[in-house]
């Protein structure tokens, strides 16, 4: 049979990777001593006997439990869920960097299932879906008013299964199905390249472990390959959804040399934390642009917001999806765990950007740049008895090759150059 467990508006990834800022286990100094409300409690196992006893259909003790567990948690928050011993090991394969699944981030709204963000390299950012469209219907079946717990489960399959999404977009007329081939996801979090000679990007799809190192090897490369300097960066953080607490915390640290990076604010004293800055820069004050979108969410949010207010890096794009709130991972008997929100998070000037997001410095929508083509061009070499180059040509590119068709990144550089520039010669 199956049973609601109260999942509904809960933010999950698809194979349970989560958009959280997740604190380490355990270092909440919870109060054993808490007196229980024995009256509610009568009330409560009087309504677990009667549907023992008399529920149309058996019921296992483990289901009403966990159902229980999953609606007390479910009514306090979109992000404190419980986890059963399979989802708990595949939420900790996920902040490592592989799991099973589409690769796209998911949460409740209005009846439906919203896509905060695909992730990179997987089946959802191959197909093309978007930050913002809306799941529908899967195979058919329609998801109005569905748990968010029942559409993670008709998602899931083995990898090389296919699945078909109705998606709903803003500015379409009409849905749209998609089809997508299940497969198991290998993260690779960050990934990096020269756009020009001296401008360095960085793309920083999710906050796992091994990121802040991983971010460090490839910006000593980009140092190595521009001739030990760099004259700007880019920090990709579009649809980013976000990952460890510690993760984003490093990467913040990676470019300031001094101040507070973040702090916590929870009711216990495990849950009020601050970071401080190390005195290293690892770009030696080169200018940063950071890249947002209103797939950005929450450890995302931690990095620009702290660049930000500190005026190490110009925030580009658009607004942040705003999700200021850590969750810890508290592990349970039998093996599974309760992912409990504990705290608020503040940028280094005390704005709590939950519900709110973070407003770009410089307002840039998402457009694609593409070359107007009138018609098919004719070149010197389709014309019928052309002279031959004597130069070897084989190492040539085509001429559009390195391009950046990417509108809001194109913007970034630009951006990036200008300042730049005006560090070299400054305006009196």
């Amino acid at each position: 049979m199956n049973f609601r467990k109260g999942f509904c508006g809960l933010i999950l990834v698809l194979s349970l990777i989560s958009i959280s800022v997740a604190q380490e286990e355990n270092n909440l100094d919870i109060n054993s001593e808490t007196p229980l409300p024995l009256e509610e409690l009568r009330t409560f196992t009087e309504a677990f006997v009667r549907i023992k006893a008399a529920y149309v259909e058996e019921v296992s003790d483990e289901d009403l439990i966990e159902s229980a567990i999953s609606g007390m948690l479910a009514g306090l928050d979109p992000h404190s869920i419980y986890l059963d011993p399979n989802g708990y090991d595949e939420l900790q394969t996920g902040t490592s960097g592989k799991f099973g699944g589409l690769g796209i981030e998911i949460v409740g709204e209005n009846g439906y299932i919203k896509i905060v963000s695909p992730i990179d390299e997987t089946p959802a950012e191959r197909a093309g879906l978007l930050s913002g469209d809306l799941i529908v219907s899967i195979d058919g079946q329609s998801l109005r008013d569905a748990p968010l717990q029942e559409a993670v489960d008709k998602m899931r399959g083995d990898p090389g299964t296919t699945i078909i999404l109705t998606i709903v977009r803003e500015g379409e007329s009409a849905s749209f199905d998609v089809e997508l081939e299940r497969a198991v996801i290998k993260v690779r979090s960050v990934r990096s390249r020269t756009l020009e000679p001296g401008y360095g990007y960085i793309r920083i799809s999710q906050f796992q472990v091994s990121t802040a190192e991983t971010l460090r090897a490839q910006i000593k490369d980009l140092v190595s390959d521009n001739d030990g300097a760099l004259l700007g960066l880019i920090i990709d953080l579009r649809n980013n959804p976000g990952g460890l607490l510690k993760a984003a915390v490093s990467v913040s640290d990676a470019f300031l040399k001094v101040g507070k990076i973040v702090s916590t604010q929870g009711r216990t004293d495990g849950a009020k934390l601050s970071f401080e800055a190390s005195p290293t820069d690892h770009v030696d004050g080169a200018p940063i642009v950071v890249l947002v979108n209103g797939g950005s969410a929450s450890a995302s949010e931690i990095v620009a917001g702290a660049l930000q207010d500190h005026r190490r890096a110009l925030v580009v794009g658009t607004k942040t999806f705003g999700k200021g709130s850590v969750q810890t991972i508290l592990p349970v008997h039998g093996n599974g765990a309760i992912k409990l929100t504990t705290a608020r998070y503040y940028t280094p000037h005390g704005r709590s950007i939950q519900a709110e997001g973070i407003e770009p410095d410089i307002l840039v929508e998402r457009l694609e740049v593409t070359r107007p083509e009138a018609g098919p061009r004719v070149r010197e070499a389709d014309l019928r008895g052309h002279l031959n180059n004597e130069e070897d040509q084989s190492a040539v590119g085509d001429a559009g090759e390195g391009e950046i068709t990417d509108y809001q990144l194109n913007e970034a550089l630009n951006l990036l150059k200008a300042v730049a520039l005006s560090r070299v010669n400054p305006v009196d």
